[in-house]
């Protein structure tokens, strides 16, 4: 189907200083090939490489519990396994809830200013964090509530991916959201990697505290380093979003347009499917350092120096699911994922030590990699099934009523399309907590277990929604 483009007597000419840094476009037109070839895909780029590093420090202030809760007690905290992976699974309650709001506040007040603002409000709960973790006096419940304040991080992201697919054309979607996605995402082991790094020495100087002393390994140890380090960062990101982005009109919209998308179909079967996929990449960075303090710590395994493999891997594997979604479709790679999650979960089941038997570290490392990777795979996949489905719904209603009303439709998918976005990743997004607080509950193989059961109805629902001969929305 041919999709109608503005003419020059219905657009404004694109003028260089329409498109500077800062300022918001009116004219956005990513399906005009000339249109795109000579200003779009320019303004696009710049406005996707600043929102890259802006998304990998929320995901960053959004994880730093996962490694922060490792040496807690080493250094005079008193802690229960119990409240420690509590205090990994707070901040996805917070970041999930924050997402359903950020989804619909960005297209209304701006995606470039709101991007500057929800990236430099994370400096608070960096410094609170850095301060609380010298006084091993701090009492758990102000921890609690600072993990709390930590998860606005990982709402950035519904944000972002809604704001970024508006700059792209259909054919680039794919690529564009996996990018920003997977190398965002790299935040979460960026941090695993770093912050034991740094905490290791006073790299941050004098103004950034003493030392604590680390009684299980007998050295000093700089744990508040894991907080500090990232204020600079965030305040530099939030300068550049402010004067380096541009807001876009096409992407503004009023809640009351929004909310349109509690009326589809697919907005719930695609927030089941990015439940899974993303659901699983989140709430296992979260917990896995923590399963592998707790059941291989004692044969010799630290989970710093493994757990940022997994979040790496996955992150990665983001881009890969978009890129080769462009190419093959996204149902297709959908469905792909949850068989290699659920196969690489039953590897990671029969790995873990149990009735006397030590486990198989090797075979446990590689097992949740192998599932890392297929969950990233299908994190890209999902956001470039989202605008297709939507785009393809809406043109074919309006196929055959005229140039205005195609365009019309056009504009409507696009802002359904971002809205279900940044949605199915606010409820996916409490994999974060549901995830570790299974693994607190109940044992590690009964969860697992319930996640490869999980993954089977997805599997069910793309492929006879999305996938199958004669599906109803083929992406």
């Amino acid at each position: 189907m041919s999709i109608p483009t503005p003419t020059s007597r219905t657009v404004p000419s694109h003028r260089a200083e329409t498109y500077k840094p800062g300022a918001t476009i009116g004219d956005w037109r990513p399906e005009d090939d000339g249109f795109w070839e000579s200003t779009g895909r320019r303004v696009a780029q710049r406005n996707l490489w600043v929102s890259i590093p802006a998304l990998m420090l929320g995901f960053v202030v959004w994880q730093v519990w996962s490694v922060t809760v490792v040496n807690l007690n080493n250094v005079g905290f008193s802690f229960s396994k119990s409240q420690l992976f509590w205090l990994t699974a707070i901040p996805g309650l917070t970041g999930g809830t924050f997402r359903i709001l950020y989804t619909f506040i960005g297209p209304m007040v701006g995606e470039r200013k709101f991007t500057a603002f929800s990236t430099i409000i994370l400096v608070v709960p960096m410094l609170w964090l850095g301060f609380a973790l010298q006084d091993t006096g701090s009492p758990y419940w102000e921890l609690a509530l600072i993990a709390a304040v930590c998860g606005i991080g990982g709402a950035n992201f519904a944000s972002s991916m809604a704001n970024i697919g508006f700059f792209f054309p259909k054919r680039e979607k794919g690529n564009a959201n996996g990018l920003n996605g997977g190398l965002g995402n790299l935040g979460v082991s960026v941090v695993q990697l770093v912050a034991p790094l740094v905490v290791t020495a006073a790299v941050l100087g004098a103004p950034a505290g003493g030392p604590q002393y680390d009684a299980k390994n007998n050295t000093d140890i700089w744990l508040q380093n894991g907080a500090f380090l990232w204020v600079p960062l965030l305040v530099i990101m939030a300068l550049l979003a402010w004067f380096l982005m541009n807001d876009l009109k096409v992407a503004a919209a009023p809640f009351s347009q929004q909310k349109v998308i509690f009326k589809r179909k697919h907005n719930w079967l695609m927030t089941w499917l990015y439940v899974g996929t993303f659901g699983s990449f989140i709430g296992f960075a979260a917990g896995l350092p923590l399963l592998i303090k707790n059941n291989f710590e004692s044969q010799g395994y630290q989970a710093t120096t493994y757990a940022w493999l997994g979040p790496f891997v996955g992150a990665l594997m983001r881009w890969a699911g978009g890129w080769l979604s462009d190419r093959i479709g996204g149902a297709k790679v959908t469905m792909l994922s949850f068989v290699g999650m659920a196969v690489a979960l039953v590897v990671v089941i029969f790995a873990l030590p149990g009735g006397g038997d030590k486990g198989s570290f090797w075979a446990f490392l590689i097992g949740f990699l192998v599932a890392f990777a297929f969950s990233g795979l299908g994190n890209g996949s999902t956001f470039r099934q989202i605008p297709v489905i939507f785009r393809d719904q809406h043109m074919r209603e309006a196929e055959g009523k005229g140039p205005e009303v195609q365009a019309a439709a056009l504009k409507q998918s696009e802002m359904e399309a971002g809205a279900v976005t940044g949605f199915s990743s606010a409820i996916a997004a409490y994999g974060f907590f549901f995830i570790p607080a299974m693994f607190a509950a109940m044992a590690v193989t009964h969860a697992l277990w319930l996640f490869i059961g999980f993954y089977a109805t997805c599997l069910a629902v793309c492929w006879w929604f999305y996938a199958r001969k004669g599906a109803e929305a083929p992406s």
